[in-house]
């Protein structure tokens, strides 16, 4: 079958320095561009008074149109979505061909296609505001099949089966708006229709191409936690209590070693000591990574660390936490340059 290939790519350039993706939890997307339909061979049975007369067919497609909508959730990397879609191609020509000859009949008509799928998509960071979006999608496709000719005439509808395969690049605007190009090639399986009582058409699965550009909405931005203000201790003694801890993290880490752990162990005895009941809990990561992954990565160290104290006899409800990324390193580097000293957190109440 023939299978007409088209690889559709845009780079938006902007100045604005944002991070690589879009805030996590849920999204809207919309889109839209061009559809192309391979060229579609079937053939065509007939029952006749002698038996059935069966004929070799191929259906052309003219370049059309596509829209797109979505909703998901993303989290850390991966968003899983529900995604509807509308295609639209007139017919270009239509070949009929029997033991004796071939021929092109005058015939206008057009496909046109509803489908609803479940994507599964992974981002990867590639610079500090693009990713590159990878996935895979299943659903069902409704197809109206209309062609014009002056013998047996088809107007058929009917649901198939549908898979696709997803590539796109992505364009962080903020921190909730991302704009993306993508590149869709879906397969809808077991295509028949059955235009009369008398009139059997089937053929291969159909191919689709679309290329697309749209916009991502994060449907609520970023939470970052509002600093508690240190209350005055209630009597000085004779030792300053000390009110400020740091734990620090591996590369890429935010598991807990046991050095970390004894930090967690002094800073909820000075809790304790002080009779303070507002915690701070402030993650940071080194400029290794994308803006974005750091920030995620920052926020995972936070709560490890607030995990911990709670563990040793702190409220929950006493600790607020927050992510800060690499926008405060206690060591200033170039980007993409690993610093132990700002793989941390900082603990304060």
């Amino acid at each position: 079958m023939k299978t007409t290939r088209a690889l559709a790519g845009a780079i938006v350039s902007l100045c604005l320095v944002v991070p690589a993706q879009a805030a996590p939890g849920w999204y809207l997307s919309i889109e839209g561009g061009g559809s192309l339909v391979g060229d579609w061979e079937h053939t065509r049975t007939k029952m006749t008074w002698c038996g059935p007369e069966v004929k070799e067919a191929l259906a052309a497609f003219d370049t059309g149109y596509a829209v797109f909508g979505a909703a998901g959730y993303g989290l850390d990397a991966w968003r899983v979505e529900v995604e509807g879609g509308f295609r639209r191609n007139d017919i270009e020509s239509y070949e009929k061909s029997s033991w004796k000859r071939s021929y092109v009949v005058d015939a206008a008509g057009e496909l046109s296609e509803a489908s609803v799928m479940v994507n599964i998509i992974y981002d990867v960071p590639l610079f500090e505001r693009f990713s590159l979006s990878v996935g895979l999608g299943a659903g069902a496709d409704y197809a109206h099949f209309q062609l014009d000719t002056p013998w047996a005439p088809v107007d058929e509808e009917d649901f198939h089966f549908a898979y696709q395969g997803l590539a796109g690049l992505n364009y962080a605007l903020s921190e909730v708006t991302v704009v993306f190009v993508n590149y869709r090639f879906a397969n809808v399986r077991d295509i028949r229709f059955d235009p009369t009582p008398d009139v059997h058409l089937e053929g291969d699965d159909f191919q689709k191409q679309a290329a697309t550009a749209g916009v991502r909405f994060a449907l609520s931005a970023p939470v970052v936690m509002a600093p508690v203000p240190q209350p005055e201790p209630s009597a000085p003694g004779p030792v300053p209590l000390e009110r400020e801890f740091m734990v620090f993290f591996g590369f890429n880490k935010w598991s807990l070693s046991p050095q970390a752990l004894s930090t967690i162990r002094e800073a909820v005895g000075s809790v304790h000591e002080s009779g303070s009941a507002a915690i701070r809990v402030i993650g940071h990561a080194d400029r290794a990574g994308s803006v974005a992954y750091n920030k995620a990565l920052s926020l995972k160290r936070a709560k490890s660390v607030r995990k911990a104290l709670i563990a040793e006899g702190l409220g929950a409800d006493t600790i607020t936490i927050s992510g800060r990324g690499e926008s405060e390193p206690m060591v200033p580097t170039a980007d993409g340059v690993r610093e132990s000293q700002n793989r941390r957190v900082h603990i304060s109440f």
